[in-house]
């Protein structure tokens, strides 16, 4: 392969989506919980309070219940099929049980608070569960549970634990879409680079990288490549040596 400094990428990637990306950061994503804990408390703090002040005066009825903002197991269980949270029954009763949702016994009845079942509404809109994020992402990219349970541990996949549960951002996970759609990894790159006739060892292509030569961009320890950004270096390193074959002839 002809030497990298003879050729000049003049493709330039302003990409919002890697901007986004880059941008998200797990310290801002706590704080951000924490405030959303913070109120979640009090409410339901002042709904469950208020219910058992009604029925030390022996005053709250059982159809007063849901008005207060408390919902039987059924009847939250029931909301959150509504909001689009696929669980079973069994599932969702076992949770409740192992204190996982967070559940209220006023009198000889065991309620939840309806900002608990909000809350938990307004996160699957707004995130994934490890698996739902791993099945979106295998759709585009080639994985496997564990490696992809890995880059969560190391940070490479932006995350939020709350409770037991670790929830991952839908951006995020549609960002790595993007660039599983639109960029390659090194050795994705290689293979391409392969493919097309081009012959050049690893460490000389990452030399390339180090030297900003072919323009990247790093996202969660990787280096990715736009495929247009290849497609020019491959346009250009042909024609290069075609030229060298010609001059040689």
């Amino acid at each position: 392969m002809p030497r990298g400094k003879r050729i000049v990428i003049e493709k330039v990637i302003k990409d919002p989506m890697i901007v986004k990306l880059k941008s998200m950061k797990i310290s801002d994503m706590k704080a951000k919980r924490a405030e959303v804990e913070k109120e979640l408390h009090e409410n339901i703090q002042e709904i469950v309070n208020k219910a058992k002040e009604l029925h030390a005066q022996d005053k709250l009825e059982k159809d007063r219940l849901k008005n207060l903002g408390l919902y039987t197991i059924d009847e939250a269980y029931d909301e959150l099929r509504r909001g689009g949270i696929d669980i079973s029954f069994r599932a969702f009763g076992g949770r409740v049980e192992r204190k996982s949702i967070y559940s209220e016994k006023i009198g000889n009845k065991r309620v939840i608070p309806k900002p608990v079942i909000n809350d938990w509404i307004a996160l699957a809109n707004e995130f994934y569960t490890v698996k739902q994020a791993y099945n979106e992402l295998k759709k585009y990219e080639k994985l496997n549970l564990r490696a992809f349970i890995g880059r969560i541990e190391k940070n490479a996949i932006p995350s939020l634990k709350i409770g037991t549960q670790r929830w991952i951002p839908k951006a995020a996970i549609e960002g790595l879409i993007h660039i599983a759609k639109n960029y390659y990894d090194v050795s994705q790159a290689m293979e391409v680079l392969a493919q097309r006739g081009i012959k050049i060892k690893r460490n000389a292509f990452e030399r390339r990288l180090d030297r900003n030569r072919i323009p990247h961009e790093k996202i969660g320890g990787r280096r990715i490549i736009a495929k247009e950004v290849l497609e020019e270096l491959i346009t250009k390193e042909l024609a290069l040596a075609r030229t060298q074959g010609e001059g040689v002839k």
